[in-house]
This record gives C-alpha cells, sequence and structure tokens, in this order.
C-alpha cells in the first residue's frame, strides 16, 4: 500500500493548492472583484474534505482490484515503466476521465455525486477543491480496464492524480484565451468556464481533463463566446450553503421523483437519464433544452 501512496501525488499538491486559493483570494480583494464569498468559500474546502474521506474505501478497494486485473493480463511483461507506456496511458487516462466526468453530466444517478462540484455561484480555486463527493464511490470503474491492458496500477494512480493536478489551474476567470495552438489541443480556463456554466449554450459542454479533443471528437464541444458571459452555477440554484445540503440536495430530489414515479420503467429512467428528464413533466435535458432554444 506504501507505493500506492507514493503513487498518488495529490496529497503533496495540497499546500500549493491552498497557496494558490489564498493568493487568487487577495488578488480579488485588491481588484474589486468579489470573487470569494465567505461562506461559498468555506462550503467549498469542507466539500473537498469530504470527498477525500469518501473516497478511502473506493479507493483502496479499486486499488486491490486493479492489482488482480493486472496479474492476470496477458500484457503485464510487456507493458513496464517504458517512457512510451507512460505516453500511451497519458492519453488513456485522458479518454477514461472523459467518460466519466461526461457520464457524471448524463447519467442522474452519477450527477448526484457529482452535482456539488457545480453547485457555487462563482469559478474560482476553492471551487476546483469542491470535489463530487458521491461520485468517488464509482469513480474508479472507469479505469478498471486499463490494468488488462498490462500497465501497473501504482502507474495508473499516479497517472490520476497528475490529470487532476493539471485541472486545477483551469479553474479561474484570471485567464483570458490562450494561443489557438494550445485551446484546440487542451482543456484551458476558457474552456473550463464553459463546463461550469449554467447558459443552456453551455449545458454539458468540455467534460475533457488535460486534453479537450475528447470533446471535439465526440460532439460535446462549445466554444466561449463574448455575446454570451458565462452564468456559473446551476440551472436552479441552491440557497444554502450548508454542508449537509450542498452535498446531498441532489440525492433528495432523486429520491423524491423515484417514489412518486408509477411505473417501474419510469423509476429507472429517472436513475439512468440524464438530468432533467420527466415522466409527468417538460422534458428539461440540456441537449432538448439546445434544441429548442435554436428553432
Amino acid at each position: 500500500m506504501q507505493k500506492f501512496l507514493e503513487a498518488d501525488l495529490t496529497l503533496f499538491a495540497v499546500p500549493l493548492y491552498l497557496l494558490a486559493v489564498l493568493l487568487e483570494m487577495r488578488w480579488s480583494r485588491q481588484q474589486g472583484l468579489g470573487l470569494y464569498h465567505g461562506a461559498d468559500t468555506r462550503a467549498s474546502l469542507a466539500m473537498g474534505l469530504l470527498a477525500v474521506l469518501v473516497e478511502l474505501l473506493p479507493r483502496m478497494l479499486a486499488i486491490l482490484v486493479m492489482v488482480k486485473l493486472h496479474e492476470i493480463s496477458p500484457l503485464r511483461d510487456v507493458v513496464q515503466y517504458q517512457w512510451w507506456a507512460w505516453v500511451l496511458l497519458f492519453f488513456l487516462d485522458d479518454f477514461s476521465y472523459y467518460w466519466f466526468h461526461r457520464s457524471n453530466h448524463e447519467i442522474r444517478l452519477f450527477w448526484a455525486g457529482h452535482v456539488n462540484h457545480h453547485s457555487s455561484r462563482s469559478l474560482n480555486y476553492a471551487t476546483a477543491l469542491r470535489q463530487g463527493v458521491g461520485e468517488r464511490v464509482h469513480k474508479f470503474l472507469f479505469w478498471l480496464w486499463l490494468p488488462l491492458l498490462g500497465f501497473d496500477p501504482a502507474m495508473i494512480i499516479t497517472m490520476i492524480s497528475l490529470n487532476l493536478f493539471y485541472q486545477f489551474w483551469i479553474h479561474t476567470t484570471a485567464i483570458d484565451r490562450l494561443p489557438n495552438w494550445f485551446e484546440n489541443i487542451f482543456n484551458t480556463p476558457s474552456h473550463h468556464r464553459v463546463h461550469h456554466a449554467s447558459n443552456v449554450r453551455y449545458l454539458d459542454r468540455n467534460h475533457g481533463g488535460v486534453l479537450i479533443i475528447w470533446d471535439r471528437f465526440f460532439g460535446t464541444f462549445s466554444q466561449e463566446v463574448a455575446e454570451e458571459p458565462v452564468v456559473y452555477g446551476l440551472t436552479s440554484n441552491l440557497e444554502s450553503d450548508d454542508i449537509v445540503t450542498v452535498a446531498l440536495h441532489e440525492y433528495r430530489m432523486l429520491w423524491r421523483d423515484v417514489r412518486r414515479a408509477g411505473h417501474w420503467r419510469e423509476k429507472w429512467r429517472y436513475l439512468w437519464l440524464a438530468p432533467g428528464w420527466s415522466h409527468d413533466g417538460p422534458d428539461k435535458r440540456a441537449n432538448t433544452l439546445r434544441r429548442r432554444s435554436t428553432r
């Protein structure tokens, strides 16, 4: 287990994260931007700590499963710690993250565990730490195919943590668009502002981790445009920064909808269709709203 603790670079990055929060907070105050609000920031930091605690058991179980899958992989003696294996793993890890993140937005059961990351009405480095709590339970399922390809589980854990480390800096409004070649390939603050938007135009877009190429290829990319400024938060914002409310509100609403659905097919759809589907009301799923807005 010591090997996997050393492979996870996230804990080593925590002091850098907190320093960045303090520096951005000071800059916001000096510029009079009002990017930080006390209760909102405290909720973000609490969500980050809660996510770490909730992930402990699923991570341990995932590592055990990865080790077993790696042991039966016919490629385990081929794919080791070569440079090309790290490069290949970088792309496969980011591909896994894309589908994990996209699923969190397009499957309501998963959205219930991810929504608190989007519940802040501000975008700042504290928001980056407002990690989804419930998503920690199913997160590693999206990476279990990699040890079967021969990748050592310690390599996978390292790459997952590097991917998350990259994503921290893009949670900001302080950085404008970067050179076009960079914007075309990598996830950037501009792309991620779109991801955190509640505007219909931007809903459920730009799910990539390090790379934005997956969104471009699979049709989930949206450019940030000056004529429609990003509005942060949820389509129906919370009126509370209470920790329990932030962490569990969507699970409560999901349970309410499942209970009032009459047929088991409808209950199933509430769990597995995208947020916004209703058996007895208007369809408010992101793609449906977009189609209506362009008519």
